[in-house]
């Protein structure tokens, strides 16, 4: 059985005790398979992930917040008892202790599964610099997945784990959240400890988020932040004052439109337009700013003497092995020896001036939006031009560590084929809560949003059938015809009743809630996923009694779905110990 892997959603079956964690690992273990995706270089076995369920057997889940919670980690961070590669089996060595962050979140109940791919040595933005394959996207395997994170990004959007933890240096926690659909929270350097991390430029490194949504994203990141001695870039967590994120009003700044490059992907730009519209929607006020300065700091990262971190960190591995190091990576890497100290020092004046530039824009705005990339590749067009195309990936990640910016990656709909676009929202350091709060706000469940708001916010509706609609049946076409997809067989939970409505060839299916604690059942349904412009028509189509209300499911997620009013189930035949229309249709063939 494929389980809901949302926080709330585990933690909700753990407590009421309809679920045991060895029970998810196993079947986490099983949908794995043979790894058609690339997404791990070393997973645990049934009995390694065994010894993790049992620490926890003697223990109360209400006191551990990620009791039972599965994650995966990126290999270049450390889980004792597993090699840690950076994406280079030559370099691996085997860690006695974990990574202070993974420490901290196994403390707290959570459970890895194991070491994802990567871009080797956390060098590139698109997944495809690894000795292990290119890592592939997990809404189109022709795409790419986004790095240098990039099996910890794929592995929480195909189901693999609840969330993960990743890298980001120029980008690597967000460009991978937004080719995947996910939240990545990439906080406020020193936040998150990064002792045993390899480090790529260990100045401005951070231990990243990968999660399915802003709420989940926000318990890692309680659990997994705070001081850490050993740590010398570690830092205290500060007030984040004005809460902008939860305000009525609010200003936002966006690069003037000579400044947005979207690459000729004009879907994207369109996309972007709605996210800013979805922020005037709940209160912000467009600022446009001058994005040149964010942008010259930017072009420091990868053209000024900060390549030379890189080299620094893995100088002695480097000049012993360059043959052992992707070629791409290589090329990166060897250019730092043509800087000079004198270079270094160029660079941070340089630096400086650009952080008092850009500090000026502040005092108008409260967060900056972006897009978080401007567009998506192919694997193979990445392959054929490896340099600007990456180059290309980061322009408007690269210079949030360097001016000291904590930032939020979130989803913002879908392109018409079917490839999720994401928005970045950031700020100056120690914003993060707030910036978490408006991401909230934007991109929470779209259930508890009317139409039309869904419609402007995600650009994709998720649908609950239980009758004609299923997948096979007479009017599945009303889906299909619409561009819906089928994302998951399951049954809702056991408070409704299912009718057979008068009237139809020979009767439709009416599903309604028990009231007043009479007694219910689990019915059948499927969740189909169809284009936010496609569900008017949809809904327009649906006769009375029947409509679109709000579905319960069996794991206690809620989705949009068909309901019958009350009244119609008065002359109607009760069905629900057949447990789904389908059932009840083969009994009467």
């Amino acid at each position: 059985m494929k389980h809901d892997l949302s926080i709330n959603s585990l933690r909700k079956r753990y407590l009421a005790g309809e679920l045991h964690p060895l029970a998810v690992m196993q079947d986490i273990l099983a949908r794995i398979g043979d790894d058609p995706h690339r997404v791990w270089i070393h997973r645990l076995s049934l009995a390694e992930i065994s010894d993790y369920v049992s620490a926890l057997q003697n223990k109360d889940p209400v006191t551990l917040p990620l009791y039972g919670i599965p994650f995966a980690i990126k290999d270049n961070i450390d889980l004792a008892g597993a090699p840690t590669t950076a994406g280079c089996p030559e370099f691996a060595y085997q860690p006695l202790r974990h990574a202070t962050a993974v420490q901290r979140l196994i403390e707290a109940g959570a459970i890895p599964i194991g070491k994802t791919n990567l871009d080797q040595f956390a060098t590139g933005l698109n997944g495809t610099r690894s000795p292990h394959g290119a890592c592939r996207n997990a809404y189109d395997a022709d795409y790419i997945s986004g790095g240098s994170s990039s099996g910890s990004a794929v592995a929480v959007a195909l189901g693999l784990a609840s969330f993960s933890l990743g890298t980001d240096t120029a980008g690597s926690g967000r460009v991978p959240a937004a080719f995947n659909n996910l939240v990545g929270v990439k906080a406020t350097r020193g936040w998150l400890s990064t002792c045993g991390v390899v480090p790529a430029c260990r100045s401005l490194d951070c231990v990243s988020i990968f999660a399915l949504n802003t709420a989940d994203a926000g318990s890692v990141l309680s659990v997994a932040a705070g001081y850490d001695e050993q740590d010398a870039y570690s830092r205290p967590i500060l007030p984040h004052g004005f809460d902008f994120g939860r305000a009525e009003t609010f200003r936002f700044g966006v690069p003037r439109a000579e400044q947005l490059q979207f690459f000729g992907n004009q879907q994207a730009a369109a996309l972007f337009r709605r996210s800013c519209d979805a922020l005037r929607a709940i209160g912000g006020t467009a600022v446009e700013v001058d994005f040149a300065p964010f942008l010259n700091a930017a072009r420091l990262l990868y053209e000024g003497p900060w390549v030379a971190e890189r080299y620094v960190a893995i100088r002695e591995f480097f000049d012993a092995n360059e043959e052992h190091i992707n070629p791409v990576v290589r090329e990166i890497i060897a250019g730092a020896k043509k800087f000079s100290a004198a270079d270094a020092f160029s660079g941070m004046y340089q630096l400086e001036a650009l952080r008092k530039e850009t500090a000026s824009v502040w005092n108008r705005i409260d967060c900056l939006v972006t897009p978080t990339a401007g567009t998506i590749y192919r694997i193979d067009e990445m392959q054929a031009d490896p340099i600007r195309l990456n180059a290309n990936l980061g322009y408007y990640t690269n210079f949030m560590n360097l001016l000291d910016y904590a930032a939020v990656a979130v989803p913002a709909g879908f392109q018409d084929n079917g490839l999720p676009f994401g928005i970045t929202l950031a700020a100056p350091a120690h914003q993060d809560i707030p910036l978490l709060h408006l991401a909230d706000r934007l991109f929470h469940d779209a259930n508890d949003l009317p139409a039309e708001k869904e419609k402007l916010l995600t650009g994709r509706i998720r649908v609950a059938v239980c009758g004609a609609h299923l997948d096979g049946l007479p009017l599945n076409h009303q889906l299909t015809s619409r561009g819906a997809h089928l994302v998951t067989c399951t049954s809702s939970s056991a408070d409704y009743k299912l009718y057979a409505l008068p009237g139809g060839p020979p009767y439709r299916p009416g599903m309604v809630r028990v009231e007043n604690g009479e007694a219910g059942s689990a019915i059948e349904v499927e969740v189909w996923e169809m284009p936010a412009r496609e569900f008017g028509s949809f809904v327009a189509g649906i006769p009375a009694p029947l409509g679109i209300g709000t579905i319960t499911l069996a794991s206690g997620e809620q989705v949009q779905g068909f309901v019958c009013e009350q009244y119609a189930a008065k002359d109607a035949a009760d069905i629900s110990r057949f447990g789904g229309w389908r059932a009840y249709l083969r009994q009467q063939s």
